[in-house]
């Protein structure tokens, strides 16, 4: 599996994501500076990392969404690559328009950095499939800015495509429909706010996030 990790002014979560890659596939990562206008080539999965990408400057995502790479990820997913936007990531992919709705100032007005309850809403998407459906998992959070929102018919829709992909089981930040993690209409993007890539190895406190990570490794052993 050929990665690569996007890596922003501001990026914090970079090296986890690549880390992550690397122990999954056993291959090292590409780790590409925003400002390049393309990726390699050859790429099966590319990565947005979380962090905070020019320091949160106007809105979480809107500078990093118009950098020069984000067009060549755009055109890369239109292409059938797969893209996981993690936390800031997840930010700029809405910014970007790979994924609908924006995210929001918590509901609470604060940050929230803990492990959370999620639940596979749909374990058929090319991210899950390693999850049981309804299965509830824990993954941490980290964000000020991770409340999904979306007009009424983007989220009837985005529940009637079945493109919900994981859903927070507790109240953590006022998200609508308690969506965590959304994809695209193609099924090969996914935006969600918690952090799998932190949730990969025992020492750190849990292992939830590999099978993510497994899921999409999946789609290449068996093609």
């Amino acid at each position: 599996m050929k990665s690569a990790v996007i890596v922003f002014p501001g990026s914090n979560c970079d090296r986890d994501l690549a880390v992550a890659f690397r122990e999954i596939s056993g291959q090292e990562p590409a780790m590409v500076w925003h400002g390049d206008s393309k990726l390699p080539d050859g790429l099966d999965i590319i990565g947005v990392p979380g962090g905070f990408s020019y320091g949160d400057y106007l809105r979480s995502g809107a500078m990093a969404a118009r950098s020069p790479i984000m067009r060549a990820v755009a055109d890369a997913a239109a292409r059938g690559v797969a893209v996981i936007g993690i936390c800031n990531g997840f930010q700029i992919l809405t910014e970007a328009g790979l994924l609908p709705g924006a995210l929001m100032r918590n509901a609470g007005i604060n940050f929230v950095c803990r492990n959370v309850q999620l639940g596979v809403a749909n374990n058929q998407t090319l991210f899950t499939t390693a999850y049981e459906a309804g299965e509830a998992i824990s993954v941490p959070v980290a964000h000020h800015d991770g409340n999904y929102q979306a007009d009424t018919e983007t989220l009837d829709r985005l529940e009637g495509e079945g493109r919900v992909a994981l859903r927070y089981l507790e109240t953590v930040n006022g998200s609508a429909r308690n969506i965590a993690g959304i994809v695209n209409e193609s099924g090969n993007v996914i935006g969600m706010m918690p952090h799998p890539e932190r949730a990969i190895d025992a020492r750190h406190g849990g292992t939830d996030g590999r099978r993510l990570f497994d899921s999409i490794l999946s789609r290449f052993v068996t093609a």
